[in-house]
């Protein structure tokens, strides 16, 4: 197993000693294709266990590179690699950027007319094609079995591999029909790649898909252009929402939310606020969903705001902040959903709006859907009540995580069995200085106790505050909240403080917070623990409290990193003046304005402004294909732009 964290150790030192003679022909062919010039870490041992043969298991995060690692091995062989993928529009993306690169790619599904699926079979069959793009519910019919063998298939790529576990965040019951593969295809290797999965998950990946003595390949978790914050959801949620689209005007971005009815209430919001936003749930039709997908990857619609069924279809690479209105289900999804978020490697922003309420309102959705499913006829066998555990661990370490006050580049990679390695990594809240600790937290919190305590464990966090605040509404009054000792003690306060507070004593474990049926509904209570006795008796003093750090009315959030220097030397004129033609192209040749080129390679092409396509070619993400198509065309916008304002060229 190669293992590359965090840390110097980790990183293997002799696996060169191993690799194929063919390693000088499969960097030439990554350089021809794609115009890259360096692999990433683990990329070329993960070809090359391709190029061997062997099965391999690969972990990287979302935009490290993951498909470049059966794709070029497939150009070099000159036979046909199989890719196995969950989604059509995921299929589609793929071979529209490998035909774009000068490379035979082709998708067999649904989307084909009958005349192009009989070219597509002949050109398989010819031997034409490098990489061949199917479902795993087409790979195992008959006709396509056929095929597949006629052609001899020794290649196997999964896609989105994590889809096969039980203890996955995204299990697919139709993934565990790839258990055959091995049978099927007996001389063939097989190949999973993802981009969450920790130990329990790989184990399980190994296992489901029956690999022989697996390479096993796990790349670094952090994101390191990745901003993390993590804010306390207050009151309605559309100011905070405008907050974050208000830094990233004319970027991309996906907003998150947990129910449908949310995602068109804040559609509708935005649109009433000015912002073109398009909604996306499994409530829309099919063309509905699609005609929201095409406008996003077309860059014809820069917001999205969706349930997670918005996700894994996703390629488009300059996605500048994902923002997510509550807590995700699980440490795993959040990696997840976060990391598509920039995946061209340049900047971008995570926000996370969180209440305590999420946990609760995760665990009903939970429940519900595990009794519909276990009373249906239809439910797949696998797929038994067993993971309904396991997901209530998973949320309970996502809402930990929520309240943490380490930074959040290192909860994140430990979580994956990594060590991030830094202080401070300059790209979160908590590094950043955007959340501090409240001054005597332990006084706080005893107070918020002994309120518990004075009202008998009978009431919520609401009540529990109105009387701490010493408010004099009506509900106080008949409860004889007025007549408690604790009545007013934290009045100085806002009520969002003290029920953040209140939730963060949760996640220490000092306080409890129970559902309880009252008068036909379920009611959520905080109730005690030894815990809670420990604090108020000053046992325990290990208490600490966190709140946003107070900043001058207007003042921005301080910049991160990888945000203050990503534009430096960039035309910003000439970035806008490319982007425009980059969208034109896009939309003559029907394919997503990245396939034409990514951001990163028109921020570069900004910087360096080439003054032919000899420079131009230096430029990384510029292959031959590319340069031979599209050259000339950004080369003369880019002398326009110099000789209108003066820039010099070649820096």
């Amino acid at each position: 197993m190669i293992y590359l964290g965090a840390s110097p150790q980790d990183t293997p030192v002799n696996y060169m000693q191993t690799l194929p003679t063919q390693i000088p022909q499969l960097r030439e062919i990554v350089a021809k294709h794609w115009g890259i010039r360096e692999l990433r870490p683990l990329q070329e041992p993960a070809m090359c266990s391709v190029l061997d043969g062997r099965d391999s298991l690969v972990v990287m995060p979302t935009g490290g590179g993951k498909s470049l690692c059966f794709q070029a091995p497939a150009v070099l062989r000159g036979d046909t690699t199989v890719v196995i993928s969950p989604l059509i529009s995921l299929m589609k993306d793929q071979v529209d950027g490998l035909i774009a690169s000068g490379i035979a790619a082709v998708q067999l599904n649904s989307s084909l007319t009958p005349e192009e699926r009989q070219k597509a079979e002949r050109d398989i069959v010819n031997g034409k094609i490098r990489l061949l793009f199917v479902s795993p519910e087409r790979l195992v019919q008959t006709d396509m079995q056929d095929l597949l063998r006629k052609i001899d298939v020794r290649t196997f790529a999964i896609d989105e591999a994590h889809c096969i576990s039980h203890w996955g965040h995204d299990f697919r019951p139709e993934y565990r029909q790839l258990r055959l593969l091995k049978t099927m295809f007996p001389k063939a290797s097989v190949h999973a790649y993802t981009a969450t999965a920790t130990e329990q998950v790989r184990s399980d990946i190994i296992q489901q898909l029956g690999l022989k003595d697996p390479e096993i390949l796990i790349g670094n978790f952090d994101r390191s252009n990745l901003t993390y914050r993590i804010i306390s959801r207050r009151g309605g949620t559309l100011k905070q929402v405008l907050s974050v689209i208000d830094r990233h005007r004319k970027e991309g971005g996906i907003i998150y939310c947990i129910r449908r009815a949310e995602v068109d209430e804040l559609t509708r919001d935005l649109k009433e606020a000015g912002i073109k936003a398009m909604p996306y749930h499994a409530g829309m039709t099919a063309q509905e969903r699609a005609q929201t997908q095409e406008a996003f990857s077309e860059e014809h619609c820069d917001v999205v705001v969706a349930t997670v069924a918005f996700g894994m279809g996703i390629d488009r690479s300059n996605v500048r902040y994902v923002l997510h209105t509550a807590m995700p289900k699980s440490l795993e999804a959040y990696q997840q959903e976060t990391g598509r978020a920039g995946r061209d490697g340049l900047e971008a922003e995570c926000v996370l709006l969180h209440s305590g309420a999420d946990v609760f309102t995760w665990k009903a959705i939970m429940q519900k859907a595990a009794s519909e499913q276990s009373q249906s006829q239809f439910h797949y066998q696998d797929n038994d009540l067993s993971y309904l555990e396991t997901a209530f661990e998973h949320l309970n370490m996502m809402d930990r995580y929520c309240r943490g006050a380490a930074c959040r580049h290192s909860l994140l990679v430990a979580h994956f069995g990594q060590t991030y390695g830094k202080d401070n990594c300059g790209a979160c809240d908590i590094c950043l200085g955007e959340t501090v600790e409240v001054e005597g937290a332990l006084i706080i919190a005893q107070k918020i106790l002994s309120c518990v305590a004075r009202l008998k464990e009978k009431y919520g966090i609401g009540y529990v505050a109105a009387v701490l605040r010493g408010e004099n509404s009506q509900e106080v009054k008949n409860r004889g909240g007025q007549s408690l000792s604790t009545y007013g003690l934290l009045k100085e306060y806002h009520v969002n403080d003290i029920r953040d507070w209140a939730y963060q004593l949760i996640s220490q474990e000092v306080l409890v917070q129970e559902n309880v049926e009252s008068y036909g509904r379920v009611v959520p209570i905080l109730k005690l623990n030894g815990g809670s006795w420990q604090v108020m008796r000053g046992d325990r003093t290990n208490i600490r409290l966190l709140k946003p750090a107070e900043r001058k009315k207007g003042e921005r959030a301080k910049p991160s990193k990888a945000e203050s220097g990503s534009w430096d030397g960039v035309d910003r004129d000439l970035f806008e003046s490319m982007r425009e033609l980059r969208r034109q192209l896009a939309d003559e040749r029907k394919v997503p304005p990245y396939i034409i080129f990514p951001d990163s390679t028109l921020r570069e092409l900004a910087r360096v402004r080439p003054s032919s396509l000899e420079r131009m070619r230096m430029v990384s993400g510029i292959g031959d294909s590319k340069l031979r198509d599209l050259g000339q065309t950004f080369l003369s916008t880019i002398h326009a732009h110099c000789q209108e304002s003066g820039a010099a060229m070649d820096q």
